[in-house]
Order: structure tokens, then C-alpha cells, then sequence
């Protein structure tokens, strides 16, 4: 007998008839004498309808009653999925974040999870019923209902697999696990067995959408085996794995897993920067204060006493505020300089923990780049990930050529 936790997002409850669907796979692992702990979100687009009233209704409303407002989706998925299992034979009892005892910070729509009561679940697990969790929420210590930012279903799960020492975490989404990249823009990506926690949290930061981040961090701090499943269609799924936890055989697998990528980025230069000390904090300082994220920075070297260029990444919804605080704070502060823009670009990057082993992965992928005639604006590399910024016109193109270079096509692999 083991011990999952399984969760389902919004897709896979989207509807009553799929409630049930999920209510019969459930049943089958109860069948087979396993223990089952379900969380599920909100039936899909429902969070977001609820947002939109609010919004119509204060377009400014507060952070509490957002968290409020935002919960109860998540409450009619529990008890629609605890009744379709009463009505197969399975004694099931469905639980709100708070009434689990999933305790979280007060930092409400982005609250982080401290502590986790488990006493009750075992209870009811040990009768033999299925504890069915609200995902996406939790309790602070004043007794207000808080949420996990958007996506925070995946790290409930993981989170409450861990406190509970589960066997398993299973993902269920609607895809049938993680992919060497999107299918959608290479048809030849093909699905992988396993894959490093280390790799996964480089894909999910760099674009992957599989999981939340943050459930990620959750599962390789705990150890916590985590599989990502389809909702739709049986198969093993993709295994999330810590690397000691490898069989030798696979420790000779590609040097690349997978290739992210988005187009969600805009970059900005600073020309004629003087290169002094301190300049970058100058540069940098206020756009963190206004509380937005940079990605990749590139200075030029220029000889002592000279100017420079400073470069830049932020997210593209940052863009226009990005180039307002460069030329109305920065430039000012600076007593000089002038800023160029581009949000037409797109980061393509490559992952895997081989590269630690393995030289000529950086020149191998701009090689193809440019047989393919697609410039590389950036470059950024860590030991497990090169990404390069390009023209956002060029982006699937360039996925589709470093993918086949690399051996990840479905027919390399089935050939081999």
C-alpha cells in the first residue's frame, strides 16, 4: 500500500462530467489499496471570472478580499469531487485549505506556506476515506484566508505530499508529462521519462509552464517524488527526480533535456553609460524599487575612464515602465546617456545537467544559430543552461534547428 497525493488542475475538473472522470481514477487507486490525498483548483476559468466581478466592481480592490473572493473556487471543486465519489462507493471528506491546517504567512495573493497540520488527514486516511484538499490556499495566523499566487495548487500538493511523507506526488494536467519543448512549435518533441529536479526548475524559470516554480523548489528541498500525468490519457507520465536519485544507465543520456523558450521579454540598452564604479546599482536601483524583475545583463568592457553600454532583460508587461524610470530617474542621475528598446525579442535556452561534463555545447548551438541566419542579440549561461536573446520572429525556427542538432528529435531517439 502506498500513499499519493494527487493533484488536478483546473482543466481536468473544467466541467461536471470531467469531476466524474476524475472521481473514477481516484477510485481505481483506492481499489488498489493505496491511500489517496486529492487537491484540485478551481474549475477552469473560474478564478479568473471572479477577478474579472471584482475588478468591475473596485479596480483596485484590496489584497485580503481578493484572497477572499478567489478561495471559493477551489471550495465548490472539493465538494462536487467528494459527492461524485460518494456516489461511486468511496467514502471521501473535503477540506478548505484552512480547515486542513495549512498555515501560510500573511502575505495575501502571494502567501508562502510555513506549516502544515496533518493530524486530521491521517485520521480519515487511516478509515480508509479519500481526503479531498483545496488547492491554492491556506490559513495565517489571525485566521485569514490567504492564496498561494496563481499556479499555487501545484505547490499545495507538493507541499502537503511532503508533510505527510507521501510516496508520491502525481501532477495531473493536460499534457502527458514534460517535453523536450513545446510540441506545439516542434512536432518531434518527444516525451521524457525523467528529468532532474535541477533541470526542471531551470525550464520552469525559463519559460516551461508544466509547473509552478515554486512547487519545484518544494519537491527537490523535500525530496519529494513528483510525477507529471495526463488527466486524459493513461501513461507513466514524466518522473521529477533529485540526480543521486539516477540509475547509472541514464547518467550517459543527452547532453540537452529540453529547450525553453519565451517571448515574453523586452530589452533595453543605456548607451554612453560612464563606466565607473557603482553605475550598474545606479542603473538597477530604481527599477527594483518600482519592484520589477531583471533578467539578463550584459556590460561592455571599455577602457578606464571611458563610456560604455549597459544592457538589459525585463519581463515584457515591464517594458513601457521600465523606459520611463530609465529616462526620467536614471539618465537624469547619471548626467547623461541615452536609452534604446526592443520588445520584439524572444530567449530561447538550452538545458541540461551533461553540459556539466561536456565542452562545445555553447559554440555547437551557435553554430546552428547561424547556419540559420538568426542573430544572437544576449548570451547568459549557467552550468546546466545557455540562453541566447533573438529576434522574437526567428524564435520558432530557431527552437525546431537546435532541437534536431542537439539529437532530440522523436525519430533520433527511436532509432537509436
Amino acid at each position: 500500500m502506498a500513499l499519493y497525493v494527487q493533484k488536478f488542475g483546473g482543466t481536468s475538473v473544467g466541467s461536471v462530467e470531467r469531476i466524474k472522470a476524475v472521481a473514477e481514477k481516484v477510485k481505481g487507486f483506492r481499489d488498489d489499496g493505496h491511500q489517496v490525498v486529492v487537491v484540485v483548483s478551481a474549475m477552469s476559468g473560474e478564478t479568473n471570472r471572479l477577478i474579472g466581478m471584482a475588478n468591475e466592481i473596485n479596480d483596485e480592490p484590496t489584497p485580503r478580499e481578493m484572497d477572499m473572493l478567489v478561495s471559493t473556487g477551489e471550495q465548490v471543486t472539493i465538494s462536487l469531487l467528494a459527492l461524485a465519489l460518494h456516489k461511486l462507493g468511496v467514502p471521501a471528506t473535503s477540506y478548505t485549505g484552512s480547515q486542513v491546517g495549512i498555515l501560510t504567512d500573511s502575505a495575501h495573493t502571494k502567501a508562502r506556506i510555513q506549516r502544515i497540520e496533518t493530524d486530521e488527514m491521517r485520521e480519515d486516511l487511516d478509515e480508509g476515506k479519500v481526503v479531498v484538499v483545496a488547492g491554492f490556499q491556506g490559513v495565517d495566523e489571525e485566521g485569514n484566508i490567504t492564496t498561494l499566487g496563481r499556479g499555487g495548487s501545484d505547490t499545495t500538493g507538493v507541499a502537503l505530499a511532503a508533510a505527510l511523507g507521501a510516496d508520491e506526488c502525481q501532477i495531473y494536467t493536460d499534457v502527458d508529462g514534460v517535453y523536450t519543448t513545446d510540441p506545439r512549435v516542434c512536432s518531434k518533441a518527444q516525451r521524457l521519462d525523467t528529468i532532474t529536479v535541477e533541470e526542471m526548475l531551470e525550464l520552469a524559470s525559463l519559460g516551461s509552464k508544466v509547473l509552478q516554480i515554486r512547487s519545484v523548489e518544494f519537491a527537490g528541498k523535500y525530496n519529494v517524488p513528483l510525477r507529471v500525468l495526463s488527466s486524459f490519457q493513461d501513461g507513466p507520465g514524466t518522473l521529477i527526480v533529485a540526480e543521486s536519485d539516477q540509475d547509472e544507465d541514464s547518467m550517459e543520456e543527452p547532453l540537452i533535456s529540453g529547450i525553453a523558450f519565451t517571448a515574453n521579454e523586452a530589452k533595453l540598452t543605456l548607451l554612453n553609460t560612464p563606466d565607473v564604479p557603482g553605475v550598474a546599482s545606479r542603473i538597477l536601483g530604481p527599477i527594483a524599487d518600482a519592484n520589477i524583475e531583471v533578467d539578463m545583463i550584459v556590460q561592455n568592457v571599455a577602457p578606464a575612464g571611458d563610456y560604455t553600454d549597459f544592457t538589459f532583460t525585463v519581463a515584457k508587461g515591464d517594458y513601457k515602465k521600465t523606459l520611463k524610470i530609465l529616462e526620467e530617474q536614471v539618465i537624469p542621475d547619471l548626467g547623461g546617456g541615452e536609452v534604446n528598446g526592443d520588445d520584439n525579442i524572444a530567449k530561447v535556452s538550452l538545458v541540461g545537467v551533461g553540459m556539466r561534463s561536456h565542452a562545445g555545447v555553447a559554440s555547437k548551438m551557435f553554430r546552428v544559430l547561424a547556419d540559420e541566419n538568426i542573430n544572437i542579440r544576449m548570451v547568459s549561461t549557467s552550468e546546466i543552461k545557455i540562453s541566447v536573446v533573438i529576434d522574437e520572429k526567428q524564435m520558432e525556427l530557431a527552437v525546431r534547428a537546435l532541437h534536431t542538432a542537439f539529437g532530440l528529435d522523436k525519430a533520433d531517439i527511436e532509432s537509436e
